[in-house]
């Protein structure tokens, strides 16, 4: 009998469920549309160099609040650190406007576990590039902590509060820069770091499955990508983290870039955290696809003469 290969190209769009739009939803939108209206009337306004650094230097703040402290702390613990930085922390990631730490640790335990299945929260494959760059982030899908998800952390009130009011945060920054900087400080610092930011984050949900290489078999399409590390600080090594999830460091090797991971390195030195997990020398040597093979079913071909994939249908016989 012949075979019948499922490619990524066969696989059906997966359409989320249709609802009414919630006020959070209405909020977050709105929220969306006025930051990318902001960031082009500061471009048209024009920069200044000191504009400039403000808002490169707020993006690479935020954006390490969230590779470093919502993705390897809230999401995968791969640190330690005391119950009052642990707070700060939170507080400090709840700038970047993505959030609550629980909400964004909650909804990535669930992309971890169902990766790039029907039941994944922003696979590219399954539902399409926007849908996984920003529309689950808009949608009702996840739109609430699923607090069962991270029994861990759910039993911080102070972390509820903080993930529950996470909208104070944003707005007092924005107070902040535009009270002692004024209108053009309030768009660069805000406006065009935050479009940045988001659009860079995101760049991991929708690109880092889709372009790069892969050196470990892991079942899903995770893919290591240099540039997508570089602006995320480090995420773009995402094969390897999908590989192993309990790793402080996302880039296993020297010439990886992974500048979350640094600065993780030097508040351990300061005390500040402690107990900074890395990748184990033998984990390194585990699953490699040149030693084992593929072994992600949307990516396994069938090749002539050879035995069909476990993702092979048989077409019955013709006659």
């Amino acid at each position: 009998m012949a075979a019948i290969t499922v490619t990524t190209e066969s696989l059906p769009r997966i359409a989320p469920p249709r609802q009414g739009r919630s006020a959070g939803q209405i909020f977050n939108f709105i929220g969306i549309v006025l930051i990318h209206i902001g960031a082009a009337v500061a471009i048209w306004r024009g920069p200044t160099l000191k504009l400039v650094g403000l808002a490169v230097g707020l993006y690479f703040i935020r954006m390490w609040a969230i590779t470093a402290v919502y993705h390897r702390y809230f999401s995968h613990r791969t640190y330690k650190t005391s119950r009052v930085m642990q707070l700060l922390l939170a507080i400090l990631g709840t700038t970047a406007t993505q959030k609550g730490p629980l909400w964004w640790a909650s909804t990535h335990r669930i992309h971890h576990k169902h990766s790039d299945t029907e039941r994944d929260v922003h696979s590219p494959l399954r539902r399409g590039f926007w849908y996984s760059h920003m529309g689950w982030w808009m949608g009702r899908d996840h739109e609430k902590t699923d607090l069962a998800q991270i029994p861990d952390l759910a039993g911080y009130p102070e972390l509820r509060w903080v993930d529950r009011w996470h909208v104070l945060s944003p707005l007092a920054l924005i107070a902040a820069l535009a009270f002692f900087g004024g209108y053009d400080v309030f768009l660069w610092g805000y406006a065009v770091s935050t479009c940045l930011l988001m659009h860079g984050t995101f760049t991991i949900n929708s690109l880092s499955h889709v372009y790069g290489s892969r050196r470990f078999a892991t079942t899903d399409t995770s893919r290591n990508n240099f540039l997508l590390a570089i602006i995320t600080l480090g995420e773009g090594w995402h094969n390897n983290h999908h590989h192993y999830q309990s790793s402080a460091n996302q880039g296993f090797y020297w010439w990886e870039v992974d500048v979350s991971y640094y600065i993780l390195k030097g508040m351990e030195k300061l005390g500040l955290v402690w107990d900074v997990r890395a990748a184990p020398e033998h984990i390194k040597r585990r699953n490699l696809i040149a030693e084992v093979g593929e072994r992600s079913p949307l990516l396994i071909k069938t090749a002539p003469d050879s035995t069909p994939a476990p993702v092979a249908v048989p077409e019955p016989d013709a006659g």
